[in-house]
């Protein structure tokens, strides 16, 4: 026997069932992105390697994907420089190209690219996947669907207010209870400089940023590894440990870093969006957190992370401002802010706790049973009929037997299913079967159309 087909760990097939579930997310999210203004963009699965190296930090650049070059990719390599066995020397010289890491700097790319056709502010919002040499387990993909949604060209902190105002929609929305943790680099960056190690901010906020993952003790095991030393490391406890509610936070967060400037153009920017917030209605959760720090190394001003409360999966939404990444790409100064919705981590949210509505896997609204060419003939102009007025319709393809075809609506879902046979052609009626009750009456043709409305309403 043949051994059955298989695809690469870290990925997934998605089933017609599942794909309508999946539209449901996509569908959800895009009407709220509208909602608001943001338009949509689409970028190529693989970019050039020189646009996303350098961008994700050390551990981010590991995990890229890359892409052999077409044809001999061995040409421009010597038996010397095989034998050295220089990874990321090799790398340059077989591969030129590689599989979008995320959706941010493709963006930023296509930003400098289209700099002279872009109105800004510049709003938009992308759906697509991404990869990452990750290593598979739960809640962790290597290929996954990121929704993002992100303004450049504007310094105002409206726009964080905004994004968190979409979250909130969203999930409002999708019936999903979650909590938005918030944070700041620039206070990040004052606690570094308070610690001592203002040159090592990046390495505290890899570390710290995996507090939830892999706890204290590791954390400050990292941070002896990247060079903290124990007094530094003593000193940026009490810090991560404040308690209290978000503005008390502040306040004690004013008096430790009150030799930091860089500290507190944070807090005063993290103060000023919470002053924001006090005026709208959000029914999220929203926390600081001083031991969020994304380790995207972009990043520059607010930091967010959203996560489920009564599911163990992990963050679901993340973002943050980033002051200069079109910089990289030579346009200076244009900043941007913008989060991303996990498609797969919501899903895998919303189908653990039950949350897609009851009518989600149905496609098609009503079957028509095929009895034979004549019937088949006459529910033709019928079906197209109901189509043109939005109701999906299908007629089954042959004159099978009717166990099978009433097993085939059961199977995908269809509520209703029509049968005209002779006697109802005859007559001008239509005996409609809803598969759900099991309930049966005879209708007047003309009038399924409004009798198939009033059914959904």
């Amino acid at each position: 026997m043949a051994q059955l087909p298989s695809i690469p760990k870290g990925t997934r097939d998605y089933s017609p069932e599942i794909m309508v579930k999946r539209n449901y997310i996509f569908d959800t999210i895009k009407s709220v992105f509208r909602l608001y203004g943001y338009m949509p963009l689409e970028t190529p699965a693989m970019e050039n390697l020189s646009t996303l190296m350098g961008k994700y930090g050390d551990e981010g650049d590991k995990l890229l994907f890359k892409i052999l070059n077409s044809g001999n990719f061995l040409s421009d390599v010597s038996d010397s420089e095989l034998q050295e066995r220089n990874i990321p020397k090799l790398t340059n010289k077989i591969s030129e190209k590689g599989l979008r890491y995320d959706l941010t700097v493709p963006f930023a790319r296509f930003v400098v690219q289209h700099q002279s056709e872009i109105s800004f502010p510049f709003k938009r919002y992308q759906i697509q996947p991404v990869w990452r040499a990750d290593r598979p387990q739960k809640g962790r993909y290597r290929e996954f669907y990121q929704c993002d949604v992100d303004v450049v060209g504007s310094d105002s902190l409206l726009n964080e207010v905004e994004l968190i105002q979409i979250v909130n929609e969203v999930y409002q929305r999708l019936k999903i209870n979650v909590r938005l943790l918030i944070n700041n680099r620039k206070v990040l960056a004052g606690i570094a400089e308070i610690i001592g190690y203002p040159e090592k901010l990046t390495d505290i906020t890899v570390a710290i940023d995996k507090m939830d993952k892999i706890g204290r003790e590791a954390v400050q095991q990292e941070l002896r590894e990247r060079g903290i030393s124990e007094e530094g490391i003593s000193k940026l406890q009490p810090i991560l440990d404040l308690k209290g509610g978000n503005e008390e936070k502040l306040v004690q967060l004013r008096q430790v870093l009150s030799e930091s400037e860089t500290g507190l153009k944070g807090i005063e920017e993290l103060n000023r969006v919470f002053n924001y917030l006090k005026t709208l209605k959000i029914s999220i959760d929203i926390q600081l957190d001083l031991t969020l720090a994304r380790g995207l190394s972009y990043y520059t001003g607010a930091i967010f992370e959203v996560k489920a409360l009564d599911a163990e999966i992990g963050s679901i939404t993340g973002g943050g401002r980033y002051d200069d990444l079109t910089g990289i790409f030579g346009l200076k100064n244009v900043s941007g802010v913008g989060i991303s919705f996990g498609a797969d981590r919501i899903f895998d949210v919303m189908n653990q706790l039950n949350l897609f509505p009851s009518d989600s896997n149905t496609t098609t609204q009503i079957l028509f049973v095929n009895f034979g060419f004549r019937e088949e003939q006459f529910c033709l102009s019928y079906l197209q009929e109901l189509r043109n007025q939005g109701i999906n319709a299908e007629l089954y393809p042959d004159a099978a037997k009717m166990k099978k075809q009433m097993a085939y609506a059961d199977k995908k879902g269809i509520p209703f299913v029509a049968l005209i046979g002779e006697n109802e052609i005859n007559s001008g009626i239509v005996s409609l079967k809803n598969m759900l009750t099991g309930e049966q009456k005879n209708i007047k043709l003309n009038e399924l159309a409004e009798e198939l409305k009033k059914e959904t309403i």
